[in-house]
């Protein structure tokens, strides 16, 4: 009997690329798309009888992997794997990777987007012209603004040539400064945050870590700021958010992650007209699906006949 390999990508489809890659293998697979919480028992049943698992962001607890007794590896179509309860996997010898490098352009090219969006009031405008108005209100020009980034890996990269090439200053609070990016200026988080007049998100989220983004955070930057986030929802504490929003401490937000996904129909940012909400969808393009699915796919054989990935986790 064929290894069986689990499939909770949404995009990922019976019969495409990633499927005939596996299936070339020798592999079968099996297909449970994720599309909101499972119950209780969907959780615990979840990796029955699977080898290998290829996983969208959703939840992968201790108790979850605690009943997959054949379970060797699991491989996220994405970059995070802070869902992922990666002591656990490592207690009952599974193999965690992930596939970083692969939307990192995607998420840089969202990131300007919702930074224009921003920028001219777009989607009020855009509601307003289909309500029958008019509305010829000033918006506000990217170039000559303070860009800044918290967070250095691909994606803040790519933001970063983006802003320059657009005429912006920018700044990055990084723990791994590059000295030979000469068109941007390293600096501490303190400045970073002060000083921007966009400030976006690029780094990890650590889950034992209280938010990044909290009162004191949000109190330090400028009140004509826009903070944008296509990282992880757990960066933000939604709550101080909120209520900065509510008083103008910080002009607005463009937010493509939140704590909960999908975000509540009572969730106070929703009804907020300073803030931009997307779904998750900084890093879904065509293209960068493609490469995450092949990516992931191959850790999976990887691991299965007994070489190293290349992208290893845990």
């Amino acid at each position: 009997m064929s290894a069986r390999i689990l499939i909770t990508t949404d995009y990922l489809r019976p019969g495409d690329k990633v499927d005939r890659l596996l299936r070339m293998h020798g592999l079968d697979t099996i297909y449970s798309p994720s599309r909101g919480p499972r119950t209780h028992a969907e959780r615990l049943s979840l990796f029955d009888g699977a080898a290998g698992a290829i996983l969208a962001s959703e939840p992968v607890t201790a108790d979850m992997l605690a009943g997959a007794a054949s379970l060797k590896v699991i491989a996220r179509s994405g970059v995070g794997y802070d869902s992922i309860d990666i002591a656990a996997a490592q207690r009952h010898g599974m193999r965690v990777c992930n596939t970083p490098g692969v939307n990192h352009d995607a998420v840089a090219e969202m990131t300007i987007g919702l930074m224009v969006m921003a920028a001219r009031s777009l989607p009020s405008v855009i509601q307003s012209v289909k309500n029958g108005h008019w509305p010829r209100s000033a918006g506000r020009e990217l170039r000559g603004a303070t860009l800044g980034i918290i967070g250095y890996g691909p994606s803040g990269r790519a933001v970063a040539r983006l802003g320059c090439a657009l005429g912006m200053t920018v700044i990055v609070s990084t723990s791994h400064p590059v000295p030979s990016d000469s068109a941007v200026r390293f600096t501490d988080l303190q400045t970073t945050i002060s000083a921007a007049d966009y400030l976006t998100l690029h780094t990890r989220s650590e889950s034992s870590a209280p938010p990044l983004v909290d009162r004191s955070f949000l109190q330090a930057m400028k009140s004509t700021a826009i903070l944008i986030n296509t990282a992880r929802g757990s960066l933000i504490d939604e709550g101080a958010l909120a209520d900065a929003l509510s008083v103008g401490q910080i002009a607005g937000a463009a937010l493509d992650v939140v704590q909960n996904e999908p975000l509540t129909a009572s969730h106070r940012l929703r009804d907020m007209d300073n803030v931009l909400i997307t779904s998750h969808l900084a890093g879904q393009t065509i293209e960068a699906r493609d490469r995450a699915g092949i990516a992931a796919a191959h850790a999976v054989i990887d691991v299965l006949e007994g070489r190293e990935p290349i992208h290893v986790v845990a």
